[in-house]
């Protein structure tokens, strides 16, 4: 039963006046439970809890933590119908899109518990001491890993469950010893409270100390703005727009003591076409493209936001087929009408910018906050000439940027900013010849793509979701993967320390057998 309450380590609260309810797009009428937005009180006690947490928490064995997110996953799963039932009702999305999403967050946690298993996140190192080096001894120096202490993480708009209360930045955070307070996206809050709640049993049954995990509702900026500026909290997790984004960081790096954020925020995803596979198969990646574009009606990080080509009869030919394929597709509800409101701002302005011409736009009547697909498209030397031409659209749009010639193409992807993706779609042969390209696109982006599209992301140990600024606060670091952990984590170097105090990562006899850098080559032996 949904009370609309602030979930604050063990406890439920509601002490503030502001509220708010969420939206069902489809129906366009508010849901029925009110949500309490947090006073300042009850953030200063989320953080207090994270806060008296850290310790006991960070000092807890990777077998507990690893028994702490398989215990979520569990608790998520045993909502059941109740979980999905809400998730349609806030976003709009099918029934599908939210099992497959929440399978993906269940397999996340148990992705993060898998490498708790096998310990090796920790990155141990060891270099021995040689008493007798000339001309001056050697120390014993062993480094590891270990937790920054309290993370904020603000729930994603756009995968209410894979980037929210129990997603990837929680169960990354969580694997790593860090207390989590999660700021709930206010357009799903009720999807946000109900995991939150599952956290929490999962945090009770595997015996965690409370505010190991809080929720906090919230519908403006003073809750998110609180949690990022106060003094406990030692880093921060956001996935949403540039500009919510670069506030976050902002204040991060204003503070007396300036900590890290870790923000995803947008990308255009550019996907360029070269000549030879248009001959061949035009009407295979028109169909693609056409699906990538709408897929989730285009609210994905990775939607294919520009395309390039080089002007000829197979990129007409190609343009055609697109239109149409596109076309075919039935528009989707988009998720909020803040949201589709947006978008339509988003599709009217690039539509006012000088040489753009609309390809194809789904013309019939649809229902309040559908998202009407649209491709739009322009000389490359316009597109050069025109940064406004280069900002993402959330939503089911693609912009498609005619070049004269390869030099031409060279010059527009030399103007594209830092993005998560960029794919390159060619045959075997021709690829071969475009060397200098596919390293102007390496440079700009955390993932290349070849002969595929961006949409889609896999949850695994090579996955990179993070790019150059302005998609990322920080191109060092991915949102997706194993690697996610080293966001919450910091190296410590012992010099001459017992082993008795050792951690025990570090101790000579090496308990957990570990795989570590001990002078100099990777080993599971004892020292």
């Amino acid at each position: 039963m949904q009370d609309g309450k602030n979930i604050i380590g063990y406890d439920r609260t509601r002490r503030g006046s502001v509220t708010f309810r969420t939206i069902n797009p489809i129906l366009n009428t508010e849901n029925d439970t009110i949500f309490y937005e947090a006073t300042p009180e009850e953030v200063e006690q989320a953080v207090t809890l994270a806060h008296q947490a850290t310790h006991f928490f960070g000092e807890t064995t990777h077998e507990e933590r690893a028994e702490f997110l398989r215990a979520i996953a569990d608790e998520i799963m045993a909502l059941g119908d109740e979980l999905i039932t809400m998730y349609c009702s806030e976003t709009g999305l099918p029934e599908g899109r939210a099992k497959g999403e929440r399978g993906r967050t269940v397999n996340q946690l148990k992705l993060y518990a898998g490498l708790l298993d096998d310990g090796s996140y920790v990155e141990a190192s060891i270099d021995t001491a040689k008493p007798d080096r000339k001309p001056m001894p050697k120390e014993d120096l062993r480094k590891m890993m270990f937790p920054l202490g309290p993370v904020a993480v603000f729930g994603a708009s756009n995968f209410p469950l894979a980037y929210s209360s129990a997603g990837g930045d929680t169960a990354s955070a969580l694997a790593a010893g860090c207390p989590v307070i999660v700021k709930g996206h206010p357009m799903h809050a009720g999807t946000g409270n109900m995991v939150s709640s599952a956290i929490v049993s999962a945090a009770k049954k595997s015996a965690m100390p409370e505010g190991v995990f809080s929720h906090l509702n919230s519908k403006g900026y003073a809750v998110g703005e609180a949690l990022v500026k106060h003094p406990l909290i030692k880093a921060v997790g956001f996935t949403g727009s540039h500009g919510g984004g670069r506030a976050l960081f902002n204040m991060a790096a204003e503070r007396k003591e300036p900590i890290p954020v870790f923000a995803e925020m947008g990308s255009v995803n550019p996907v360029v076409l070269l000549p030879e596979i248009l001959k061949e198969k035009k009407e295979k990646w028109a169909k693609t493209l056409a699906g990538s574009v709408t897929l989730g009606s285009g609210q994905f990080c990775t939607n294919p936001g520009i395309m390039m080509g080089i002007k000829g009869s197979e990129l007409d030919q190609f343009t055609e087929i697109l239109a149409n394929e596109i076309l075919e597709i039935t528009p989707s509800s988009m998720l909020h009408p803040d949201i589709a409101e947006k978008y339509d701002e988003g599709k009217k302005m690039m539509k006012a910018q000088d040489g753009t011409q609309v390809v194809a736009e789904w013309g019939e009547q649809t229902q309040s906050n559908t998202g009407r697909q649209t491709i739009l498209k322009v000389k490359a030397s316009q597109f050069r000439e025109n940064p406004k031409l280069h900002q993402e659209v959330f939503g089911p749009f693609s912009l498609l940027v005619e070049c004269v010639n390869i030099e031409d193409l060279e010059r527009s992807v030399a103007l594209i900013e830092g993005q998560l993706t960029a794919s390159i779609i060619g045959t075997a042969d021709e690829l071969k010849g475009y060397d200098f390209l596919i390293g102007q696109l390496r440079d700009r982006v955390g993932r290349l793509i070849f002969n595929g599209v961006p949409t889609g992301v896999e949850v695994c140990a090579s996955m990179q979701h993070g790019g150059p600024y302005p998609s990322t606060t920080d191109s060092r670091f991915t949102a997706v993967g194993e690697d996610a952990i080293k966001r919450w984590l910091r190296p410590v170097c012992f010099q001459n320390c017992p082993d008795a105090l050792l951690p025990v990562a570090l101790q000579n006899a090496n308990p957990l057998n570990l795989l570590r850098r001990v002078d100099g080559s990777l080993t599971h032996s004892k020292i």
